[in-house]
């Protein structure tokens, strides 16, 4: 076997592993939706931390909106089966959770900020789109 062949082999293993990767976390970044989603559903707004008791109208709300994140979450899952077929998809549901970080911003420019839970979260909203749109780009680049 020549050496580049040996390269390109080692080379794309090194590709199949780092898809599997990202495939696995966004599997586990769309459960995870899922999850909270459902947890929303079945108990309302009593399920956030440091919430307080809303009225019938907030409660509604905060259900239905999380029917809509069960929806983002499964979409997650969805395109994780073919991160290259489908990134069009994925790249727009990036971009939608990146804009749910920065409403978080204005919230806490408008009323003041969360407690440190969401304070987190709203990192993690900001920065996760944008490292998983550059890993699948740079996985394309590399394919």
């Amino acid at each position: 076997m020549e050496w580049s062949e040996t390269r390109l082999s080692g080379c794309w293993i090194g590709l199949v592993y780092w898809m599997g990767l990202l495939r696995i976390l966004v599997m586990i970044f769309g459960a995870v939706c899922c999850v909270i989603a459902l947890v929303h559903v079945a108990y309302g707004p009593s399920s956030i931390p440091g919430s307080v008791p809303v009225n019938a109208t907030m409660d509604s709300e905060d259900r239905f909106y999380s029917t809509l994140f069960l929806g983002f979450g499964a979409a997650l899952i969805w395109s994780a089966q073919d991160l290259i077929a489908r990134r069009g998809v994925f790249h727009c549901l990036l971009v939608v959770f990146f804009l749910g970080g920065v409403a978080r911003i204005i919230s806490a420019i408008d009323v003041g900020l969360p407690n440190q839970l969401f304070q987190f979260l709203g990192l993690v909203e900001l920065t996760l789109p944008i490292i998983f749109y550059f890993w699948l780009k740079a996985l394309i680049k590399r394919a």
